[in-house]
């Protein structure tokens, strides 16, 4: 296994090259976008919530991510019924984004005066974005043969969302 060590960083792109180069693109993105929507929320008087446990989620989704580019096998294999679930979890994601607008950001920014969102798929599920999370976490490192990374890394996440959830509710909750 070491001598396949990093061989993504050394081989001819594949499928498996350009999958991870869209989560990265696609992650780094998401955090210009959250980072541009949290300074104007804090702006127009919101106030962040569970800032404690941010940082741990940014470590966890880095390791995620260097984890699966170090070990994968840039040849493997990916099955289509797991790319069209991968696919299918981006366009939830894509989704959610566009319902929740301007009011979406990977931190918890809240405001009395800040509009509740009821529309897209939070009119079925409280925390689409979580879902869409929990989904990718599981589903990248299967799809890429690397089953250890998605119940690792599912397991921390699971930790780490149980307490977010609970602040974001609270949080919420106080707003009706």
């Amino acid at each position: 296994m070491t001598d396949q060590l990093g061989a993504i960083f050394t081989t001819s792109p594949t499928l498996v090259t350009w999958v991870l180069l869209y989560i990265v693109v696609q992650r780094l993105g998401e955090l210009v976008h959250a980072n541009r929507n949290t300074k104007r929320l804090l702006s127009e008087g919101g106030q962040e919530h569970g800032a404690d446990h941010y940082h741990y989620f940014i470590f966890l989704h880095s390791a995620w991510i260097a984890i699966i580019a170090l070990l994968v096998d840039p040849a493997h294999i990916i099955h289509p019924a797991m790319l069209a679930l991968f696919v299918a979890t981006q366009l939830l994601r894509l989704w959610t984004l566009a319902s929740i607008g301007r009011w979406w950001t990977t931190r918890i920014i809240s405001a009395p005066h800040f509009d509740m969102v009821k529309r897209g798929p939070y009119k079925y599920i409280s925390h689409p974005n979580y879902l869409v999370v929990v989904l990718e976490i599981a589903i990248v490192p299967l799809m890429l043969g690397l089953p250890w990374v998605a119940l690792l890394f599912s397991v921390l996440n699971a930790m780490l969302l149980r307490h977010r959830i609970g602040v974001e509710n609270a949080v919420l909750g106080e707003r009706g």
